[in-house]
Protein backbone atom coordinates (compact mmCIF):
# COMPACT_ATOMS: atom_id res chain seq x y z
CA UNK A 1 0.00 0.00 0.00
CA UNK A 2 1.14 3.57 -0.97
CA UNK A 3 0.39 6.69 0.97
CA UNK A 4 2.07 10.45 0.72
CA UNK A 5 2.25 12.53 3.48
CA UNK A 6 3.33 16.30 4.26
CA UNK A 7 7.00 16.92 5.68
CA UNK A 8 7.66 20.12 7.41
CA UNK A 9 11.69 20.44 7.23
CA UNK A 10 13.47 23.06 9.00
CA UNK A 11 17.01 24.05 9.31
CA UNK A 12 17.84 24.18 12.79
CA UNK A 13 21.92 25.29 13.36
CA UNK A 14 23.84 22.11 12.22
CA UNK A 15 20.99 20.31 11.73
CA UNK A 16 17.62 19.25 9.55
CA UNK A 17 14.32 18.55 11.59
CA UNK A 18 10.93 17.48 10.76
CA UNK A 19 7.34 16.43 10.92
CA UNK A 20 4.53 15.36 9.78
CA UNK A 21 1.63 17.38 8.87
CA UNK A 22 -0.68 13.83 8.95
CA UNK A 23 0.54 11.74 11.87
CA UNK A 24 1.02 13.33 14.96
CA UNK A 25 3.92 12.54 17.15
CA UNK A 26 6.08 11.87 13.74
CA UNK A 27 9.56 13.52 13.77
CA UNK A 28 12.59 13.33 12.21
CA UNK A 29 16.22 14.93 12.70
CA UNK A 30 19.48 14.26 10.64
CA UNK A 31 22.44 16.50 9.73
CA UNK A 32 21.54 16.05 5.84
CA UNK A 33 17.82 16.87 4.33
CA UNK A 34 17.78 13.13 3.25
CA UNK A 35 18.73 11.80 6.37
CA UNK A 36 16.15 13.86 8.20
CA UNK A 37 13.84 12.61 5.40
CA UNK A 38 14.76 9.04 6.44
CA UNK A 39 14.50 9.31 9.37
CA UNK A 40 10.77 10.51 9.64
CA UNK A 41 9.86 8.12 6.87
CA UNK A 42 11.11 5.36 9.53
CA UNK A 43 9.28 7.46 12.62
CA UNK A 44 5.95 7.29 10.00
CA UNK A 45 6.19 3.90 9.45
CA UNK A 46 6.66 2.39 13.29
CA UNK A 47 3.98 4.64 14.26
CA UNK A 48 1.42 3.43 11.53
CA UNK A 49 2.03 -0.12 11.83
CA UNK A 50 1.97 0.03 15.80
CA UNK A 51 -1.26 1.61 15.65
CA UNK A 52 -2.20 -0.88 13.13
CA UNK A 53 -1.27 -3.58 15.41
CA UNK A 54 -2.66 -2.40 18.61
CA UNK A 55 -6.10 -1.63 17.05
CA UNK A 56 -5.96 -5.50 15.48
CA UNK A 57 -5.60 -6.72 18.70
CA UNK A 58 -8.16 -5.20 20.01
CA UNK A 59 -10.80 -6.04 17.33
CA UNK A 60 -13.90 -8.33 18.64
CA UNK A 61 -13.11 -11.89 16.59
CA UNK A 62 -16.42 -11.99 14.73
CA UNK A 63 -16.33 -8.32 13.63
CA UNK A 64 -15.77 -8.12 9.97
CA UNK A 65 -12.57 -6.30 8.01
CA UNK A 66 -12.90 -4.49 4.96
CA UNK A 67 -9.28 -3.01 3.29
CA UNK A 68 -10.33 0.44 2.50
CA UNK A 69 -7.78 2.88 -0.27
CA UNK A 70 -7.82 6.29 -0.43
CA UNK A 71 -6.47 8.20 -2.65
Amino acid sequence: MRNEFTAIVERDGPWYIAYCAEVPGANGQGKTRQDCLDSLRAAIQLILDERRDSTLRAIPPEAGQEPIVTG
